[in-house]
């Protein structure tokens, strides 16, 4: 293991994980306040990395799925395009 390839990794590593991080958190201010608007009775429960978990009633599944993914691709402007995918199940193991 070498020192110097870790930490030239994680010096290059940082800023676009970073980024990444900072993009997905505004996407969830959007996305919070899209739902509210909306009266949505869906809940965000979790993120983990760059997933974002929700429950949702079964009839606004088709509308919160189809926001969640714009609002996400659409969170900053960047000069390549996010892709944002989503899976549903009843519970997380089946949403993988």
């Amino acid at each position: 293991f070498n020192l110097r390839s870790f930490a030239e990794r994680t010096a290059m590593n940082s800023p676009i994980q970073g980024s990444a991080a900072d993009i997905l958190k505004m996407a969830m201010i959007e996305l919070d306040r899209e739902m509210r608007e909306r009266k949505f009775k869906a809940n965000l429960l979790l993120q983990v990395h760059d997933e974002l978990i929700f429950e949702v009633p079964q009839d606004e599944l088709e509308s919160l799925q189809s926001l969640v993914e714009e609002v996400m691709e659409n969170a900053v402007s960047l000069k390549v395009p996010l892709r944002a995918d989503s899976n549903v199940g009843d519970n997380w193991f089946e949403a993988k």
